[in-house]
């Protein structure tokens, strides 16, 4: 075997492990899921799997990594390929709230990346700047001029993630009490309370929620 048929073989595996880690954190969340769960999905040993990603951390940011990437696919195209921006997130947070497995994942592996040393800071100190500059261009595109007053649109992307962020938090620990498709929906009334072309009907619409808790 050559060294390009090596790389492509390794490639492929890569690949095959982070699919099975995407499926057991979904299914176990973070502290279920195990390296020797993810390794007997694809028929290699604990070592194997080792080989290719160092810990369990360094799995979980690239089956993040992936994460995102099928989220964008997803909710870029479609039905929701022209959709505002506002309405893609919203349906991004009502298919979170199926998931519960995947996002508990993501709020461990978030918290614990602001310690210092942290192998998945990185990744989240990139993934919340990136997000903050496309949120704040997206609102520019939909909102434009139309925020509430004192109210820039990076500071709006910034809360945006904030509220994402924070209701995922608190509906993991009280699903029950915590409708997090509606509460968002809330937060996006708020934030085009300040466009005059809006009634105040159509301010308070919010997303039909998805949240069977």
């Amino acid at each position: 075997m050559d060294g390009q048929q090596a790389r492509r073989r390794a490639g492929h595996r890569r690949e095959e492990i982070l699919q099975a880690a995407l499926r057991v954190f979904a299914e176990r969340g973070y502290r279920g899921a195990s390296l020797a769960a993810v390794a007997e999905r694809v028929g290699l040993t604990q070592q194997g799997v080792l080989h290719y990603f160092p810990s369990k951390e360094r799995l979980l940011v690239e089956v993040l990594r992936l994460r995102d990437q099928l989220d964008r696919v997803r909710f870029a195209g479609g039905e929701l390929g022209d959709a505002p921006p506002s309405r893609r997130l919203a349906e991004l947070v009502s298919y979170n709230a199926t998931r519960p497995g995947i996002v508990q994942s993501f709020t461990v592996l978030a918290a614990e990346s602001v310690t210092e040393q942290h192998p998945a800071r990185p990744f989240f100190t990139q993934r919340y700047a990136s997000l903050r500059r496309e949120l704040a261009a997206s609102l520019d595109g939909e909102l434009a001029g139309r925020l509430p007053p004192g109210l820039s649109s990076p500071a709006a992307a910034a809360l945006l993630i904030a509220v994402m962020d924070g209701l995922q938090t608190q509906w993991l620990l009280a699903p029950e009490e915590v409708d997090m498709p509606a509460l968002f929906g809330s937060f996006l009334a708020l934030l085009r309370a300040g466009d005059p072309g809006r009634t105040a009907g159509q301010a308070a619409e919010k997303p039909p929620s998805t949240n069977s808790s």
